[in-house]
Formats: C-alpha cells, structure tokens, sequence
C-alpha cells in the first residue's frame, strides 16, 4: 500500500507540476464520489481547456494536490499512484514550461 507521501513525492519529481490536460482529466475521471456542489465539483474539477491557459503553475499543483488527498481519503491512493507511474514524463506538464 503506498503512501500519500509517496505519491506527492511522484507527482513533484523532476519539476512537475501536474499531468498533461487529456491526463489529468483521466487521473480525475479515477476518482470515486465526485459529485457536484452548487455550481461547481467536489472534488474540484482539473484545471484543463479554458482554464489551463490562465492558471499559475502554483494552482495547477494544489489541485493536483486535493485530487491526490482526495483519493487518498476514498481508498483509491494505490490505483492513483500506478496511473502517475505509468505517465510518460511528456505526459507532465513542468516548472518553466
């Protein structure tokens, strides 16, 4: 079983901030219980078409963040970890980039 450390620790490794749009809608897709809240998602929805372009690599990591905790607290950290491993390292989007 592995930890929310470790998977933080892959989510962060050689600069990343968090998977490529069409990834990361999938890492999302992973996750159980999603369910909408007033006008938005719980969780909150990845920060992919429109919202790609005007969000700071800061808010791109801290949703990749909750999406992490997320799947932690609903039992799916392992399936999570596993889909990140699998990720080319041209699947991430980086620091800088």
């Amino acid at each position: 079983m592995v930890s929310l450390e470790q998977v933080l620790e892959e989510a962060q490794k050689n600069d990343r901030v968090c998977p490529q749009p069409k990834k990361w809608n999938k890492l999302y897709e992973m996750l159980p219980n999603r369910k909408r809240k007033g006008n938005g998602w719980k969780p909150a929805l990845p920060l992919i078409l429109a919202a790609w372009w005007d969000t700071p690599t800061m808010l791109k990591t801290l949703r990749l963040r909750e999406h992490i905790e997320w799947a932690s607290e609903h039992n799916c950290l392992d399936a999570i970890y596993e889909f990140m491993k699998n990720l080319k390292e041209e699947e991430w989007f980086h620091i800088g980039e």
